[in-house]
């Protein structure tokens, strides 16, 4: 399982900054991420090069929670995502959220998070129809 780093940020200026600058400092390198907001706060989840390092140097700052999440490779043409969205689907597993980034080489990588208790299912499903699991550190050093 690859771990994802959740920060709870006020949604005020330059708290994406104060977030990044720590990182900086602590040489943790963002490897994905996204943001969703609402109109008090916004979540930051992040896939860095150290999430124990990451989640202990940002908890005196923000709340900041690790989650576990799936990292697949993604086929980087038309129909790539809908592939694993209908084997996951058509299997029962609900994706809760997702989002992908491009690798070194160029592969595209999906990380998803479904719930706890599909986790084991999705990853057997996935392997099934072929498509590859990541290993964290694979991810952490990409």
């Amino acid at each position: 399982m690859v771990t994802q780093i959740s920060i709870f940020l006020p949604n005020r200026p330059n708290q994406l900054a104060k977030v990044t600058g720590i990182l900086m400092k602590e040489k943790v390198n963002i490897r994905a991420l996204t943001v969703s907001e609402t109109s008090d706060y916004g979540i930051l989840r992040m896939i860095v090069s150290d999430p124990d390092k990451a989640q202990k140097v940002l908890q005196g700052s923000f709340l900041v929670d690790q989650t576990d999440v799936i990292a697949c490779a993604l086929k980087d043409a038309p129909g790539g995502l809908n592939e694993i969205a209908t084997v996951l689907g058509d299997s029962g597993v609900n994706i809760e959220y997702l989002y992908a980034f491009v690798g070194k080489a160029t592969q595209a990588v999906l990380i998803l998070r479904v719930e706890n208790q599909m986790r084991s299912k999705a990853i057997d499903v996935l392997g099934n129809a072929g498509v590859r699991i990541y290993d964290p550190e694979e991810i952490y050093s990409m």
